[in-house]
């Protein structure tokens, strides 16, 4: 559902009438490419990461999607996964920034909310 923000004003008036259709909910389901790898950031917040592999539905081929697990119950359940394990993954998608050698460095990850072993 919109949700619909408006304003005293007429919309030729103002660009303040805005509808957003905006649902950031990743359902995804997959093989576990590798072992899952836990990190501790700089900032001290551990994160567990692994990547799942997909298969495309309208062509051939495959995408490999990188996971985060932030939360302790999600870092727990990631930690156990293994190499070849189907996987459904529910979560949001995130772009992340860092500072690289060669300068600002992004990607897109899912942060995942919940893990399912299938």
């Amino acid at each position: 559902m919109p949700v619909k923000q408006a304003s005293s004003r007429s919309p030729k008036e103002s660009n303040d009438l805005l509808e957003d259709y905006s649902n950031n909910a990743v359902q995804l389901c997959g093989k576990v490419s590798g072992a899952p790898a836990e990190k501790e950031l700089p900032s001290g917040d551990k994160v567990v990461e692994f990547r799942i592999v997909i298969g495309r539905a309208s062509r051939d081929g495959v995408d490999t999607i990188d996971i985060a697990a932030w939360s302790s119950k999600t870092r727990r359940s990631a930690m156990t996964l293994k190499p070849g394990q189907w996987v459904e993954i529910e979560g949001q998608i995130h772009r992340r920034f860092w500072q690289s050698p060669n300068g600002l460095a992004s990607r897109w990850q899912v942060e995942s909310e919940i893990i399912t072993k299938i």
